[in-house]
C-alpha cells in the first residue's frame, strides 16, 4: 500500500480537492477553482491524498477566523477510511498549523442524520481533541415569498452591487461590533481584508441609517447546485436589535431566492445564538445537521 500526500498546486489539483469535499459533504456548497485560487495565502495549506494511485482524501489547514487558533480539516472518501489516510493528513496539517504562531488547533465535524459523523468524532478524540462548541444547520424550502415592502423605520436598503465601497468601509464600525458579539467559544479574529473578501454574499443587502450601515443579510449561491444557496452573514447593529430589522432583511433574501430559481436555502447558527435560531424558526426554517467544533493544544 502506497500513500502519497501532495500539495495542491494546479487547476486539476483544485478540481480533485473539490471532488472530495462534494463527495464527503454533499449537503454543502464548495468554492469554485477560481475562488480557491483567489483565497490562497501564505498561511493556507491544501493537500490531496492518493492511496495506490487513487484519490482517497484531501485536507486543509489555515489560521482560523476564531481567534488564537488554526483550523485543520482532513477528509477521507468512504471507500478509503480506516486505512491510515486520515491520520497521515491530520499529522501533516497539524505540523503546518504549528508554524502559524498559534497555540491551539480546531476541527469541525458534521453529524448528519446518517453517515460517519460519530466515527469522525471518535477519530478526533483519539488524538485528544475535545468539543468546545456546536452549530446547527437550519434549512428553509423556498415557495412563493412575498416582497417584504419598504424598509422599517425609514431606513434605506442597498446592495453591495449598487454601492460596492460600503461593505469594506463599514468594517471598523458595523463589522467590528457584530463580530465582537458572535456566540463563539473564543472571540473572532477577522481583519479588514477577510471582511471585505470572505463575508459578503451575492446578493448582499445593507440597511442604512443616514448612510451608516446598521444591518446586513445575503445569500451565497451554490455553483454546483444552482437550486440551493447558503446564507451569508445576517447581522444588525446593537442599537437596532429587537426592532424587526433582521427579520426584514432575511425576508428580502427569501424573496430574492424565490425570484432566482432557488428552491432551498440554509444557514449555520452557533449554539449560543438563541435569538437568530429563534428568528429562523419563526420564518419557517427546520433544523438539519449538527456540526461539532473540537480543539486541541499544539503541537498535536
Amino acid at each position: 500500500m502506497t500513500l502519497d500526500i501532495r500539495v495542491v498546486r494546479t487547476d486539476d489539483d483544485y478540481e480533485a480537492w473539490r471532488r472530495v469535499r462534494l463527495a464527503v459533504l454533499p449537503h454543502e456548497r464548495s468554492d469554485t477553482v477560481e475562488q480557491l485560487r483567489r483565497s490562497a495565502s501564505r498561511t493556507r495549506l491544501l493537500l490531496l491524498a492518493y492511496l495506490d494511485g487513487e484519490l482517497a482524501g484531501h485536507g486543509s489547514a489555515d489560521l482560523s477566523q476564531v481567534g488564537g487558533r488554526a483550523s485543520v480539516t482532513p477528509r477521507v472518501l468512504p471507500a478509503f477510511r480506516r486505512r491510515g489516510v486520515g491520520t497521515a493528513l491530520l499529522r501533516t496539517l497539524a505540523d503546518h498549523a504549528a508554524t502559524l504562531a498559534v497555540d491551539r488547533v480546531s476541527a469541525v465535524v458534521d453529524i448528519p442524520g446518517t453517515g460517519d459523523g460519530a466515527g469522525s468524532i471518535a477519530f478526533a478524540e483519539r488524538f485528544g481533541f475535545a468539543e468546545v462548541d456546536r452549530q446547527v444547520e437550519q434549512v428553509r424550502a423556498i415557495g412563493t415569498e412575498p416582497d417584504p415592502g419598504p424598509p422599517p423605520h425609514g431606513l434605506r436598503i442597498v446592495t453591495t452591487a449598487d454601492e460596492p465601497d460600503l461593505w469594506p468601509a463599514c468594517f471598523d464600525t458595523f463589522g467590528r461590533e457584530v463580530l465582537a458579539d458572535f456566540a463563539t467559544d473564543t472571540p473572532m479574529a477577522v481583519d479588514a481584508r477577510e471582511w471585505a473578501d470572505d463575508w459578503p454574499g451575492d446578493p448582499m443587502y445593507l440597511a442604512l441609517d443616514n448612510d451608516v450601515v446598521v444591518g446586513c443579510a445575503g445569500l451565497i449561491p451554490d455553483t454546483d447546485k444552482r437550486e440551493r444557496a447558503e446564507h451569508a452573514l445576517t447581522a444588525v447593529s446593537r442599537s437596532w436589535r429587537g426592532r424587526g430589522l433582521a427579520s426584514y432583511l432575511k425576508r428580502l433574501t427569501l424573496h430574492w431566492a424565490a425570484t432566482h430559481d432557488v428552491s432551498e436555502v440554509y444557514t449555520w447558527t452557533q449554539r449560543g445564538n438563541a435569538s437568530m435560531r429563534g428568528l429562523n424558526a419563526h420564518l419557517g426554517y427546520a433544523n438539519g445537521q449538527t456540526a461539532v467544533v473540537l480543539t486541541h493544544p499544539l503541537p498535536l
